[in-house]
């Protein structure tokens, strides 16, 4: 374990936006085995790179031999969190809520350690405190301690007030007074005196503090993280595809260590201080001789190996690493049909293909169509060249109006794949529909 404090680590690692009193929140997390919370609100069926960061943070503190808790939530999840939103938000059923809550459950689980031990980590749903409270009681006794003039000054409840033609409704603008009152709840349950989250939240647990300190009668702490943002301003965990999910089902493994991969130099350092439990010392020395490195720097496949274990164990990350490399030399011989069915899903660019509508379709057509090339003159050129790889067989001009026996039944791969490779570097998976 690192000789620095957490915070300091913290710090180094640039991992702290704001904090309650900093002296204050180092002697009592220096002193004191603390129990902390964070907030996962289930939007989805699983949770995304942009949880990422706050979910290894409560790993972080857990190692430092404090005790986490992982709150689902259940009831909030059935508002929406205005914080720096747009638009409102649509609302889900409780049955949706109840069944994306359980995901998340499931996906928190595999980061932080819930031994069945006294002072172990907690896995929390706030909808089990919050559903059985009537209107009336939640009014008086939570309602009173909220005056609409800080409600509003906040800063993501003011940004969405002025923006033209937009608004916010009463159900999102009593959404902080929901996360105070699970603040004081936790803290009132189990000795929770700080609470962590996204810098979008800072409104929301310092509405928390507030709340814990009124009704409980109890000093509190609150630490934010900042947002994670690219060299070049632009938002970080996006894809042409859409958002980067921890689930395997939703970004196979292979693509989600292709995303890290693809890190810009300027980010990656940064970035392995951020999604990383390597030292601040390694990341710096790791820094310093890829300066001087002749190739390739080591940076982006050290933390595409390093996420990618966190995230999918170490079975995932060496199944990347090893569709990378075959389709990079070109030897499918490695790959098993798992693997296959991570390319399919998001991997390669891929499509259904239909046996029975090949007759008619000569390859020129059926390449350019799938995207493979922006013409058929450039299908030719390439199957002229003999510069058409279908699984692991090359292919020439002769085969251009035989496409049955192509992608006949005896060539598929595990009976539905044919990974076609175009030229060096293009790719393409058709699967038998």
């Amino acid at each position: 374990m690192s000789e620095m404090t957490l915070l300091q680590d913290l710090k180094a690692r640039g991992l702290i936006a704001q904090t309650t009193s900093e002296d204050e929140l180092d002697q009592h997390l220096n002193e004191n085995r603390v129990t902390l919370y964070c907030g996962f609100d289930p939007t989805a069926d699983s949770l995304h790179l942009g949880h990422l960061v706050p979910l290894l943070m409560l790993k972080r503190f857990q190692e430092y031999g404090h005790r986490p808790i992982a709150l689902v939530g259940g009831a909030t999840g059935m508002i929406g969190d205005p914080s720096f939103k747009d638009q409102e938000r649509s609302l889900n059923t409780s049955d949706v809520v109840e069944q994306w809550s359980n995901c998340l459950k499931n996906q928190i689980s595999r980061f932080i350690s819930f031994d069945d031990i006294e002072g172990g980590a907690i896995l929390a749903n706030n909808y089990d405190w919050t559903a059985s409270i009537d209107v009336l009681s939640f009014l008086r006794d939570i309602g009173k301690h909220f005056t609409v003039n800080k409600m509003i000054a906040k800063e993501s409840v003011r940004q969405r007030i002025e923006r033209e033609g937009s608004g916010i409704s009463f159900t999102e603008f009593t959404y902080q007074i929901l996360q105070s009152y699970d603040y004081q709840h936790l803290n009132k349950a189990y000795g929770c005196s700080l609470q962590i989250g996204g810098s979008d939240q800072w409104g929301n647990i310092t509405g928390g503090i507030d709340l814990t300190r009124r009704v409980n009668g109890t000093h509190v702490h609150g630490l934010t993280l900042p947002l994670i943002t690219k060299a070049d301003g632009t938002k970080f965990g996006k894809t042409e595809g859409g958002a980067v999910w921890l689930d395997a089902n939703k970004t196979s493994p292979y693509a989600f260590y292709q995303f890290w991969l693809q890190t810009p130099d300027a980010d990656v350092y940064r970035f392995l201080k951020f999604f990383t439990f390597m030292s601040v010392a390694e990341i710096d020395a790791l820094e310093q001789q890829d300066a001087v490195r002749e190739g390739k720097p080591l940076g982006q496949s050290v933390l595409a190996r390093e996420v990618t274990t966190l995230v999918h164990g170490e079975e995932g990350f060496v199944a990347a690493q090893r569709i990378t490399e075959a389709l990079f030399s070109g030897d499918l011989s490695t790959l098993g049909e798992n693997d296959y069915a991570q390319l399919s899903l998001d991997g390669l660019p891929s499509s259904v293909l239909d046996r029975d509508g090949l007759a008619e379709t000569p390859l020129t057509t059926l390449f350019a169509d799938a995207g493979l090339a922006t013409s058929g003159k450039q299908v030719k050129d390439a199957l002229q060249r003999k510069a058409v790889i279908i699984n692991g067989e090359e292919f020439g001009m002769e085969d251009n109006l035989n496409a049955p026996a192509v992608f006949s039944a005896e060539r598929a791969l595990f009976g539905k794949y044919f990974l076609v490779k175009l030229g060096k570097k293009k790719h393409h998976l058709f699967v038998v529909g």
